[in-house]
């Protein structure tokens, strides 16, 4: 290994908490997930929980011989090869995370017997990795819970909870540590809802482990509501998954603690009022970090799932200010900015992270003008590396390199210092940025939001370095120059309103159209405009944001 692999090794692992660490030892020393065998068995008790569980999310389609997860079909034929890994890991934990079973309109005969199929041909592997069998056992309960959606005698109902007292003692024993996280987050929920779902001494034990699903949800949900991830995608899989238990802890009242669920419902107001800063006008989540749609729910369903179960919205107390997670809604007229005021995070495990600090997602109306980047593979490789780049977002890339140390799918190395120096919604912020290769030159970056229009001013403090400033624009949005002779100080687009949107750029840096590609859900890539500009002296500049007249 070189010099430099090491040193970047250094700086990537020194953020590990030390659990997390002596965990990620075990594991390369070996420690992989064994399939432990449950005895006594645990016994299915559930009753029907007050509020229908929401369906299956909108990227999935298929009837089990044919699936399309992620926007890649397979054709399995007459049997489904449970080993498959060709499509990668990610393709690979939703086959096995078995939400695809709850598309509605598949025979409850057939929905049975892949279950058992999986039970039978499948005693190890991926599938009983800890996170397939956190989000399996929450689709597999809620299957079974759902009036109608399979046909089960006797003994296969057995088998198939057996099996499911299998996944869950061996969860209970091997959460995810090593990474934390949202993955630790789901492994407690699991565990949790098995305890709920089943009776027995083993259920006890699962169901005593609310303790570390609360541990979790304050760790990983602060104050003002919104995951530690930057994830609007994120948070919204954790909010359906904390509705989820939600409803289970209501369906077992003389079972679930009362601490438990007076917890869930008071953290799932706050992700809902989080969840509601991350919305944009259109009803989508904003695309921040490793965030795309159909994946999630829509945020319209989950607050009608919440609002069924009697949980409230709670805003973040600073208006549209996500503290934890450093995003910021600031918002007059038809105008709307979400800005990022924060580096990768957490630090102990910021994998779901892009080079992303000071850029913004700009909507007029209801229609997206700038976009971040979205996300279209979790494969190490080319369209992984454009995702995370700093160039792909709203901000400033300095001296050429990328803000935080990216490598590999997840990996960071050194980080951004990002300071927050005023957040006043819904008008205005200021933060600054050192990137983690160019201390000595920041980015500073002032927010400013009225009826008439956005101004963002630029400026480049310490010692001088080249830069490029990025304005990724929605698809279908095509800019026309506005020049000053033979300078370009300005570009119009016209909204789908049919209304000529004008951005004034920063001066004293070149600009250009380029084409790159965005990825609004994965395994889609849409070309689209960015307006670009580079400089070698540039010190201070504003883009402006108004309507032609």
């Amino acid at each position: 290994m070189s010099r430099t692999s090491v040193a970047r090794w250094i700086r990537t692992l020194r953020h590990l908490r030390a659990d997390q660490a002596a965990a990620q030892l075990r594991h390369f020393a070996g420690g992989k997930v064994t399939p432990v065998r449950l005895n006594p068995p645990v016994t299915w008790s559930a009753s029907p929980v007050p509020v229908p569980f929401l369906g299956a999310p909108a990227h999935i389609e298929g009837d089990g011989s044919r699936l399309r997860l992620l926007r890649c079909e397979v054709d399995f034929g007459d049997r489904i090869d449970w080993d498959r890994d060709a499509e990668g890991p990610l393709w690979a934990f939703h086959l096995h995370q078995f939400d695809w079973l709850r598309q509605p309109g598949l025979d409850p005969g057939r929905r049975a017997a892949w279950m058992l199929d999986w039970v039978e041909r499948h005693p190890r592997g991926v599938g009983w990795r800890p996170h397939p069998i956190s989000l399996r056992l929450l689709s597999w309960i809620k299957l079974l819970m759902t009036p109608g959606a399979l046909e089960l005698d006797g003994e296969s109902r057995e088998r198939l909870v057996a099996s499911m007292g299998d996944q869950a003692e061996t969860l209970a024993r091997h959460p995810e540590v090593r990474l934390q996280a949202n993955h630790l987050f789901s492994n407690w929920l699991g565990v949790v809802a098995a305890g709920l779902a089943f009776r027995g001494t083993a259920a006890d034990a699962w169901l005593a482990c609310a303790s570390q699903l609360r541990t979790q949800m304050d760790r990983q949900i602060g104050a003002s509501g919104s995951h530690v991830e930057r994830s609007p995608m994120y948070h919204s899989l954790l909010l359906e998954n904390v509705l989820d238990l939600l409803n289970l802890s209501r369906a077992a009242p003389g079972r679930a603690p009362r601490e438990l669920d007076a917890h869930l419902e008071e953290t799932a107001a706050r992700m809902r009022g989080a969840l509601a800063v991350w919305t944009h006008p259109d009803g989508q989540i904003a695309l921040l970090s490793d965030s795309a749609f159909a994946i999630a729910q829509a945020p319209s369903r989950l607050h009608a799932y919440a609002e069924a179960l009697g949980v409230r919205e709670e805003p973040p107390q600073r208006g549209g200010w996500l503290s934890d997670s450093g995003s910021l809604r600031l918002e007059a007229g038809s105008f709307s900015v979400l800005a990022s005021l924060a580096g990768p995070q957490p630090a102990y495990q910021p994998g779901h992270a892009h080079c992303d600090a000071l850029s913004f997602e700009l909507c007029v109306g209801d229609e997206r003008v700038v976009t971040d980047a979205g996300v279209a593979e979790y494969v190490p490789g080319d369209r992984r590396d454009h995702s995370r780049a700093t160039r792909s977002h709203a901000t400033i890339e300095v001296d050429g390199f990328d803000q935080a140390e990216l490598w590999g799918a997840h990996r960071v190395g050194g980080r951004p210092i990002v300071t927050v120096e005023a957040v006043v919604p819904p008008s205005h912020a200021a933060a600054r940025c050192a990137g983690w290769a160019t201390r000595d030159t920041v980015h500073r970056r002032e927010f400013a939001v009225t009826e008439a229009g956005v101004e963002i001013v630029d400026s480049i403090e310490g010692t001088p370095a080249p830069v490029r400033l990025s304005l990724p624009l929605a698809p279908g949005l095509e800019p026309e120059w506005i020049r000053a002779g033979d300078i370009a100080v300005a570009a119009r687009v016209t909204l789908a309103s049919g209304r000529i949107l004008r951005i004034d750029l920063p001066e004293g840096v070149d600009w250009a159209l380029e084409r790159e590609g965005y990825s609004p859900e994965f395994g889609l890539e849409i070309e689209r405009a960015c307006l670009r500009g580079r400089g070698r002296d540039f010190r201070r500049g504003t883009w402006r944001f108004s309507f032609e007249s």
